[in-house]
């Protein structure tokens, strides 16, 4: 079907956009442009477009910028914990919420669906359209991804052992590799039903969960599959002192360290977390080598500040990663999956650690939200607005009191306007944001089934827990109830 045949949508006299200038390799602002798009793709970017058009959107008023890219997150679990793991405490395990909290607040069938379809709405109202989901698989996953009308890279995750703790200080590993050959198996599958999903907008991606839960040899069949398929290859590693320590005392190595003996630190491989490096000041090592291990393999690393900063843990800095030549992308590891929040407390979280301003610039974080994560899903046709990429974009109203007065649109954006400017958003040339509202989800309903869904897993919180605490004690109210108060 030809170009003239199809349904072009053009965004007339846009005032402001992040355009991509192949000459330079970079973004660049363009103002009082037209931007036209069909059959799922840009076709036009610059001033007056003359061809024809099915539907014309004034752009006066708007800042127009790529899609971003979302590489990291976990929806099926984690809106289910808001108000509950904002500040808890886990002094055996650095407070790091892995080993004794995330274990116990666990989801239902129903539960992960209702949480699933409240993030994916949340990342599409913060200009994100594409995102990797890092799930434990369930009957019917993709089919929510596929209908949340954002593209969507499924990241079925599966692992050796399960992690389990009897004191709150020790942490245990139960074993079972049949299970985990198993597993893994049944990820392949699902990442090959992933990319013949009717939707079209569904890709995969091999994800051996933990680097601390995964042999050897699950490690190298998993990265050796990726290669076969061509596809990105994920694990979450460096994200704890207990993983590092532990991963010392097997192997006389550091997780980064032990990664690239084993053959599966490479440039398709992206790193959960990637914080205890052996530079880092909490780990007090004598090594200094995973920095350049990460950088001469070309591995990126996925940052998600948010729910790593609430535990007063932060990277040893976003900026020096990137001056290493580190690959650079940005997840939502928590709620609120608001992708606007993410990036400024990515920098503001450097600038604290680094003690410095001059740590990284707003056009940084910006290249992570967008190319950084296009390198990583090894894909040149997302994550920026150039003739022949994937029309996925958003409008965001410069004329919101948030962003006004208006001199620099992307520092009003991300500093101060948030997800209350974004306007409309674009996902393979279709709208699925107008308005500011999510057209493709129920939020009220899900949020509705969502605090449900918590309450079911409150309830067993106890049976859970190796102290059997209830939620109340694992994680108190902000403030005391008053005398005589419903609880």
């Amino acid at each position: 079907m030809s170009v003239a045949s199809e349904a072009i949508t053009v965004l007339r006299n846009v005032a402001w956009a992040a355009v991509w200038d192949e000459g330079n390799a970079c973004h660049a602002y363009a103002r009082d442009i037209d931007i036209a798009f069909a059959g799922g793709r840009v076709i036009h970017v610059g001033p007056s477009y003359q061809g024809p058009a099915s539907r014309e959107i004034d752009g006066r008023g708007r800042l127009v910028l790529p899609g971003m890219i979302n590489i990291h997150t976990h929806p099926t679990s984690e809106p289910l914990r808001k108000g509950i793991t904002d500040e808890t405490l886990s002094p055996g395990f650095w407070h790091s919420s892995l080993y004794e909290y995330l274990t116990v607040f666990g989801n239902d069938h129903a539960g992960s669906i209702a949480a699933m379809r409240v993030a994916l709405a949340e990342l599409l109202c913060s200009g994100v359209t594409t995102v990797v989901d890092l799930s434990i698989p369930f009957d019917g996953w993709l089919d929510v991804l596929g209908g949340a009308g954002i593209r969507a890279v499924a990241a079925p995750m599966f692992r050796d052992a399960r992690w389990y703790t009897q004191d709150g200080h020790e942490l245990k590993y139960e074993w079972d590799t049949a299970g985990g050959k198993k597993s893994f198996e049944q990820a392949l599958r699902l990442i090959d039903l992933a990319n013949q999903h009717p939707s079209g907008r569904l890709s995969g991606m091999v994800c051996p969960a933990q680097i601390d839960t995964c042999t050897a040899d699950l490690l190298r069949d998993a990265h050796d599959a990726a290669g076969e398929r061509n596809l990105p290859f994920q694990i979450h590693a460096a994200q704890s002192v207990t993983e590092f320590h532990e991963m010392q005392r097997r192997h006389g190595r550091s997780p980064i360290q032990w990664m690239a003996d084993l053959g599966v630190l490479t440039d398709r491989s992206i790193i959960g977390h990637g914080i205890f490096l052996d530079h880092h000041p909490w780990l007090h090592w004598t090594t200094r080598a995973d920095l350049g291990l990460l950088a001469d393999n070309g591995a990126t690393v996925a940052h998600c500040p948010t729910v790593f900063v609430r535990r007063g843990i932060a990277l040893n800095t976003f900026g020096e990663y990137a001056r290493r030549g580190i690959n650079l992308g940005i997840g939502t590891d928590t709620y609120p999956h608001n992708y606007l929040d993410e990036l400024r407390t990515t920098l503001y979280t450097a600038r604290a650690v680094a003690g410095s301003v001059a740590d990284l610039t707003t056009g940084n974080v910006f290249d992570a939200a967008t190319i950084g994560g296009a390198r990583a899903l090894r894909r040149d046709d997302i994550g920026r607005l150039a003739v022949g990429a994937r029309a996925d974009l958003f409008l965001v109203d410069l004329k919101h009191p948030a962003m006004m007065p208006m001199r620099e649109p992307l520092r009003s954006l991300i500093y101060v306007a948030g997800d209350r400017a974004v306007q409309d958003v674009f996902v393979d040339g279709e709208q699925v944001v107008r308005d500011g509202v999510c057209l493709t989800i129920d939020v009220a309903a899900e949020s509705q089934a969502l605090e449900e869904a918590q309450a079911r897993s409150m309830a067993k919180v106890p049976d859970r827990d190796w102290a059997g605490r209830d939620t109340d004690r694992l994680a108190p109210m902000a403030l005391p109830m008053l005398q005589g108060s419903k609880p």
